[in-house]
C-alpha cells in the first residue's frame, strides 16, 4: 500500500518532501506532479525501481527515459550539448519540454536509448517537483505517467491512487493538473526535431 501525501502546490511542506526523498533512497517508485500532468520516477541508479516503472507503464528498454533536473547546472553533467542548443534550452526552461540529447558517461547505460545513446533532459516549472529535486540533490529518473492504453498524462491524483496504490511507494497529491504531456524535442543531431507535440510551444524550435 502506497503512502499518499497532500503537498501544497505553492508552498510545499518541506517535511513531506524530506520523507519523499527518504522513500526514493530506499528504492521506492513515486508519483509526483509536474507542469504537464503527473510523472512517475525513481532514483537514477536503482535498477529494480526502473523495472517497476517499465512494468507499470508497459514500456521497453528502447523508451526515451528522462532525467528530471532542478536547473541548467545539471545539464552538462548528464548530456552533451553545443552552445546553440544550450541557449535554446536555457531560454525555454523551466517549462513543459523534454529535450533528447546525447548522454554523457554519468548516465547509467540502462537509462540511455540502446541504439542512439541518448537521454531526455527536463527542468519542470512546478514548485513541488523543483523543491523535491532540490531536496534530493540529484536528477530523478522520470517518465510521464501515461498508463497502458492511454495517450494522455494522468492528471487526477485520486484516480492515480485507485489505479496504482499497490504498485508504487508514494503518490504526491499536488492538485488536479492538465493532461497534456511535455513537448519532446530531439537535439541530439545538432538540429531541433519535434518528436511529440505537447504542452510546450514549439515555435522557438521551428
Amino acid at each position: 500500500m502506497s503512502q499518499f501525501f497532500y503537498v501544497h502546490p505553492d508552498n510545499p511542506q518541506n517535511r513531506l518532501l524530506k520523507q519523499a526523498c527518504e522513500l526514493l533512497h530506499r528504492g521506492e517508485v513515486i508519483v509526483y506532479p509536474t507542469d504537464s500532468g503527473y510523472a512517475i520516477g525513481c532514483q537514477i541508479d536503482n535498477k529494480q525501481a526502473l523495472e517497476q516503472i517499465c512494468r507499470i507503464r508497459d514500456i521497453g528498454k528502447d523508451h526515451n527515459f528522462t532525467l528530471m533536473c532542478r536547473d541548467m547546472s545539471e545539464l552538462s553533467k548528464y548530456a552533451l550539448v553545443d552552445n546553440i542548443a544550450f541557449r535554446q534550452i536555457k531560454n525555454n526552461t523551466p517549462g513543459p519540454y523534454t529535450f533528447i540529447l546525447r548522454a554523457t558517461k554519468e548516465v547509467p547505460k540502462r537509462l540511455q536509448n540502446p541504439k542512439r545513446k541518448t537521454i531526455g533532459i527536463r527542468v519542470p516549472d512546478n514548485n513541488i517537483a523543483l523543491q523535491l529535486l532540490e531536496e534530493l540533490g540529484q536528477p530523478l529518473m522520470s517518465t510521464t505517467l501515461i498508463l497502458p492504453g492511454e495517450d494522455v498524462a494522468e492528471s487526477d491524483p485520486d484516480e492515480i491512487r485507485d489505479k496504482l496504490e499497490k504498485l508504487v511507494g508514494l503518490i504526491i497529491h499536488g492538485g488536479y493538473l492538465g493532461e497534456q504531456p511535455t513537448t519532446v524535442i530531439d537535439m541530439s543531431e545538432g538540429n531541433s526535431e519535434i518528436i511529440r507535440y505537447g504542452s510546450g510551444d514549439t515555435e522557438p524550435f521551428q
